[in-house]
């Protein structure tokens, strides 16, 4: 097969393409010839030598693929050899051939187009876990989502609005605001030209919102809890702003009844993320294939070209997921 290997820790360039042999699936696992794989923060990080694999995981980036069932290991039952799946992995996704838990995997969503269904798994596996699961918000609700325009904010605006949310956004210029008022945003705040604390108190008539999905961290902690409304909800998924420390004023926690949570995805067992991928299809992926929401795909570029996916990824030009196809 061939595969991008990280060279040495460094800028985009040190992703180069290699020949390795196949993977070979183990007993549980299939083994997916790759059509599509998402392109994603973690991966940057991983790249710069920051964000170590998890033990046992491979050593190539790339955490979510689409693409064909090569291969089935001996104990999978619930697929088989030519079966259209896309599927999160720890790891391998930028490759030609990928191996997968088989409980990882999910069909291809019926109007996805194969190589596009490459951007799926990451940010719904995510935003279902966090938003929805650890989060709890439910209809009726309001959320605000930082970062409104990344591949995270544009499954996150999508999911809440389809499930009966009042959604708010942050993103960095007014044609990102516009690009997560289209997905179904109420508003979204240009965070460079607004005070987002403010816009959302005003918006909310002072009452603040139930949950906000911050990617940010750092200050944004902080200021986000004062965006939040009696029992609110702050989930933390990573620190972009390279900072992973915050100052809390616990009094507003304590008087209004806040909760801060957070979880990364990629450490956690197959069986966790099993469960995952069984709530998406019962609750998720329905809406995929009525096209209520759909993956946000900025460009598709050749596997051959992830030294540029990466530029384009830190240069946070894009909207949506970027996507390497075979």
């Amino acid at each position: 097969m061939i595969c991008i290997e990280i060279s040495r820790p460094g800028a985009p360039d040190v992703l180069v393409p290699v020949e390795r042999p196949d993977p070979v699936p183990g007993a549980d696992e299939v083994l997916i010839r790759v059509a599509g794989s998402g392109v994603n923060r973690p991966d940057v990080l991983q790249r710069k030598g920051a964000y170590r694999p998890p033990p046992g995981a491979s050593d190539i980036p790339g955490l979510e693929v689409s693409g064909t069932i090569a291969a089935v290991g001996s104990g999978v039952k619930q697929w088989k050899v030519d079966d259209r799946v896309c599927a999160l992995v720890a790891g391998g996704g930028y490759a030609t051939m990928c191996v997968a838990p088989a409980q990882q995997c999910l069909p291809i969503p019926q109007g996805v187009d194969l190589v596009e269904a490459g951007a799926i798994p990451e940010t719904f596996f995510t935003v279902w876990s966090n938003v929805f699961d650890r989060g709890r918000l439910r209809a009726g609700e309001t959320a605000l989502f930082h970062g409104g325009s990344s591949g995270i904010g544009t499954t996150a605006i999508q999911l809440a609005t389809a499930r009966g949310v009042t959604v708010l956004a942050t993103a960095g210029s007014d044609e990102k605001c516009r690009a997560c008022e289209d997905l179904g945003a109420k508003q979204a705040i240009n965070y460079k030209t607004a005070d987002f604390v403010a816009a959302v108190l005003e918006l909310t008539d002072g009452k603040g919102v139930d949950l906000i999905l911050d990617v940010v961290g750092g200050n944004y902690i902080g200021r986000s809890l004062e965006a939040l409304a009696t029992d609110g909800r702050l989930v933390n998924i990573g620190f972009m702003s390279g900072e992973p420390t915050a100052a809390v004023d616990f009094r507003r926690v304590l008087g209004r009844r806040l909760t801060i949570t957070g979880s990364l995805l990629r450490p956690r067992t197959v069986e966790e993320k099993g469960q995952i991928a069984s709530a998406l299809r019962t609750e998720i992926w329905p809406l995929l294939e009525r096209g209520t929401v759909k993956p946000v795909i900025y460009r598709i570029l050749p596997l051959a070209d992830a030294a540029e996916a990466h530029r384009l990824m830190e240069s946070s030009e894009h909207v949506g997921k970027i996507v390497l196809s075979r």
